[in-house]
Order: C-alpha cells, then sequence, then structure tokens
C-alpha cells in the first residue's frame, strides 16, 4: 500500500522481434491495454529475441543464452506480458524444458514461466479489464493461433474483448482454429505445404468475406496478409490489441513481399 492506494502492479512488456521490426503499433496497442488494466508498463531496453527460432532449429546453446538473457531483463517485475501466443508459450512452457539439467537456471526459469502471459489472457483472467477504449464499427473475423491455442489454452479470451465493442460484428470462419501454416521455420522449409495451409486458411475468410482478420500473432497475421494481398483480397489484417485498444491509424498488415 502507498498513500492509501493499492501499488499498481509493474508489467513488463515482451515486445517481440516481430513487432519490434514489423509492427511497432502492436506494441503501443498492447500498452495501452496493459494501462487501462491498471498497469504500470516497463519495457526493459535490454530485451531481445526469446531465443525461439535458435530453439526451433535445434541450436539450444544459443537459445540457452537468450533465454538467460530475457530472464535478466525482466527482473524484478511482477509479470511478464507478451502480445505474442508463440512467444509467451517459448517464454512460459519451454524455457523451463530448455534449462533442464542446469538445477540454477531450471530454479531461474520456472520462477520467471509462473509471472509470464499472453496479452489477451492476462487482460481477461488476472486482470478482468471490464472494457476497451476502441470501438471498432464492422465486420471482422479471428484467426486462432497455434501457439495461443493450443500450448496456452486463448480462446474465448479475445472473443470476450471483442464483445465489449457494441459495432463490432464477430463472424467466425470455417475452421477457425486450423493452422495458417505460418510456424516460424516451418514455412521456410516447407514452402508448398504452408502454401496450400495458407491457401485454406484464406478460402475459409473468403466464405465470411469479413472486412478485417484479426489475431494474437503477428507472424500468423503476416502470412495470411501475404496470401491474400497475392490473391487481390482487399481484405485486411490487424492484430488484435490494435483494434481493442483504438490504434487503427496505421494501414493493415501487410507481408514484406506480398507484392512478390
Amino acid at each position: 500500500m502507498t498513500d492509501g492506494y493499492a501499488r499498481r502492479p509493474r508489467v513488463g512488456l515482451f515486445v517481440t522481434c516481430l513487432v519490434d521490426l514489423m509492427r511497432p503499433s502492436v506494441g503501443f496497442a498492447a500498452a495501452r491495454l496493459l494501462h487501462e488494466a491498471g498497469c504500470e508498463v516497463v519495457v526493459p531496453r535490454a530485451q531481445t529475441c526469446c531465443g525461439q527460432p535458435a530453439y526451433n532449429s535445434g541450436d539450444r546453446e544459443s537459445a540457452k543464452t537468450l533465454a538467460l538473457a530475457t530472464i535478466a531483463a525482466f527482473e524484478g517485475l511482477d509479470y511478464v506480458v507478451a502480445p505474442s501466443g508463440s512467444c509467451a508459450a517459448m517464454l512460459k512452457l519451454h524455457y523451463p524444458r530448455l534449462m533442464s539439467g542446469d538445477d540454477d537456471s531450471e530454479r531461474r526459469a520456472r520462477g520467471f514461466a509462473e509471472r509470464v502471459h499472453e496479452l489477451l489472457s492476462f487482460l481477461v483472467d488476472v486482470r478482468g479489464l471490464a472494457s476497451v477504449p476502441g470501438n471498432y464499427a464492422g465486420k471482422v473475423t479471428y484467426h486462432d493461433g497455434c501457439s495461443g491455442l493450443r500450448e496456452l489454452k486463448v480462446s474465448g479470451q479475445p472473443r470476450q474483448l471483442l464483445a465489449m465493442m457494441p459495432e463490432i460484428e464477430l463472424i467466425e470462419m470455417p475452421a477457425t482454429q486450423a493452422c495458417c501454416g505460418f510456424g516460424g521455420l516451418f514455412s521456410i522449409k516447407f514452402p508448398d505445404i504452408s502454401n496450400a495451409m495458407v491457401s485454406a486458411k484464406t478460402a475459409s475468410i473468403d466464405q465470411v468475406a469479413p472486412e478485417l482478420v484479426l489475431a494474437g500473432d503477428l507472424g500468423c497475421l503476416m502470412n495470411i496478409a501475404g496470401k491474400l494481398s497475392r490473391q487481390g483480397s482487399k481484405i485486411g489484417c490487424r492484430h488484435v490489441a490494435e483494434v481493442l485498444a483504438g490504434e487503427t491509424a496505421d494501414p493493415p498488415i501487410a507481408h514484406p513481399r506480398a507484392a512478390s
């Protein structure tokens, strides 16, 4: 307690590489939502990649170095929140596994993991956010990213938050929980399979004809946006945090190679 008031929880925002380099507006949107949820938002300057690409490619030593640097960057904070299911899953579930066999590092990783949350889950399940700053008016559909859905059980939370905007119309696409084919390195190693999967995803999107496709993972959104663009579609893609926070001044998401 301070001066009769409860202390605002200090939340470290793990920005993620893609947000930092490709879509900073997602980071600003996440910060606004966390502020609305009564949190003090801290963005450690020392943070870098979570190590997921190295981990997924079998380079455990590089992944461990990055993981320990991340844990150190967020020391002393009440929570660590990421606007990405895949990065949050790496921090929360895979760091302890990565450190298995190293008692001190595993202890630190487990303590760190207990404080980690995916953004939408944190807003609903931890903070009980009752209203959002955005008020998007239009028809949208939502893609459930694999890591958030399957590893962290994030599904109802984004829909609960979207329902707080009275003018939005959420239309569920067929097979909304089917993978979009991104999968990080998967889309590079198996481009033909990845293309077939994202083609199926855009076909599902076309069936409900939304104005926007929303999701909680920027990698998924860039993959879907690129395919939609190559197909000549006018459907836009946005991170759900942008819409919830009312941060929609930037153009919809585009894949950097969408024109190819």
